[in-house]
């Protein structure tokens, strides 16, 4: 078994433990890379997921783990996964069939519960269906703890700083191009079935379908990519989970234009590694902006591959969760349950987190790099 460390709030101390964390859906893309991320941080991976020979697969390329096969239509397989386990972490999707059956057993077990979730419906489905359980429980659950939903959560979070409102979000995605893997295609289908095909935005402070055509902006990228073209209110997990603790009414997101017709068209492959970690060679600028009146305050993150980046994410909130680094129970987001400056300065070396005041258009502070 392996052992982490981590700082309680409470106590200041540190608490060694040795923690078992059930991944489910393991095997899946961003599945494998929740495991070496785990296991890089001396947590211990409890395979768990729909496939038997899949997971035995996987744990024969890293000895010692353990395989619990278990289907979400199975609350006692759920159950057994589940078992002596200190946290489990949700990466299979799509989030809308798998979501709830993992919740619930992870509220039976009395345990943590973190997914990665980016269909915007799932999100909206666990603030709604566990909200009042969880607060009841003092449970923690913590959806969206990806690249979408939860790094521009923190990233808006951040800029906030001592604001308590503002008039306007907006998360403006720069990458480099998008392979999405077949369960982001098949995530996306469910998402665009329960919506009947339609839009959605968030505006005068809440969820709004349409059939609005998308329009075409320029957006200034820090270096070193520049201004690009994107796609306004392309619309991510973000207008669920910023909203969710932050008073904002009007909440975007944009998205390079590259990446998206990548996303669309049917041929793109999947990713390819291109190093050891498995990583793909995309990579990415995010950008929060938020704005009250006349001045703007940003944050910006970093990184390379959008998948790959999801581990991290997700294993430092266990992490957080398990040695009491948290500011709220329930159902909440990251920005909401986590310190987000200080939470995004401990991702590097995996994202580059720079924390920027702007007044009335001119830089005020200092930029910092974690």
């Amino acid at each position: 078994m392996g052992t982490a460390t981590g700082t309680g709030t409470d106590t200041g101390t540190t608490q060694p433990m040795t923690v078992p964390v059930t991944v489910y859906g393991a095997y899946g893309h961003t599945g494998r890379f929740v495991v070496a991320e785990l296991r890089e941080r001396g947590f211990v991976p409890i395979l768990a997921g729909r496939d038997a020979g899949k997971l035995r697969a996987l744990a024969a390329s890293a000895p010692g783990l353990e395989v619990r096969p278990a289907s979400i239509d199975d609350p006692a397989s759920l159950d057994r996964a589940l078992t002596g386990a200190a946290a489990v972490i949700n990466c299979a999707g799509p989030f809308a069939l798998t979501a709830a059956p993992v919740i619930e057993a992870a509220l039976r077990a009395g345990i943590p519960y973190v997914d990665v979730a980016a269909e915007i419906e799932a999100n909206v489905d666990t603030f709604t269906h566990f909200a009042d359980r969880a607060r009841a429980a003092e449970a923690v659950i913590v959806p969206a703890m990806a690249f979408y939903g939860g790094l521009g959560d923190l990233l808006t979070t951040a800029a906030m700083g001592d604001w308590t409102t503002a008039d306007e979000a907006t998360v403006a995605y720069g990458l480099s191009g998008w392979h999405p893997t077949p369960g982001t295609r098949t995530a996306g289908t469910v998402s665009r079935e329960r919506r009947s095909g339609r839009r959605v935005r968030f505006t005068n402070g809440r969820l709004e379908y349409h059939d609005t055509e998308p329009t075409l902006l320029k957006w200034p990228f820090p270096a070193p990519m520049g201004t690009r073209q994107v796609i306004g209110e392309f619309t991510m997990a973000d207008v669920v989970t910023i909203p969710s603790h932050l008073s904002i009414p009007e909440v975007r997101t944009h998205m390079t234009t590259e990446a998206a017709a990548d996303l669309s068209s049917p041929e793109t492959p999947a990713p390819t590694a291109t190093d050891e970690t498995g990583r793909s060679d995309q990579t990415f600028i995010v950008e929060a902006v938020v704005r009250s009146g006349d001045t703007e305050r940003r944050a910006v993150a970093t990184g390379q591959d959008i998948y790959a980046v999801t581990a991290p994410l997700a294993v430092e909130a266990i992490d957080r969760i398990l040695t009491g680094r948290i500011h709220a129970t329930g159902v909440a987001s990251a920005g909401q349950i986590f310190d987000a400056a200080d939470f995004l300065g401990a991702l590097a070396p995996h994202i580059t987190f720079a924390p920027q005041v702007r007044r009335d258009g001119s830089l005020a502070s200092t930029v910092c790099t974690a």
